[in-house]
């Protein structure tokens, strides 16, 4: 999903990038949630 606000400079990504964005923000989400 997107949105959740932090950094608009990750939600644009673009390319491979863009791939490796969405895995870091999903690491982040579950070590926050922790």
């Amino acid at each position: 999903g997107q949105g959740g606000g932090g950094r608009p400079d990750m939600a644009q990504g673009g390319g491979p990038d863009g791939a490796k964005a969405a895995e870091a923000l999903d690491a982040i989400r579950t070590a926050i949630a922790a």
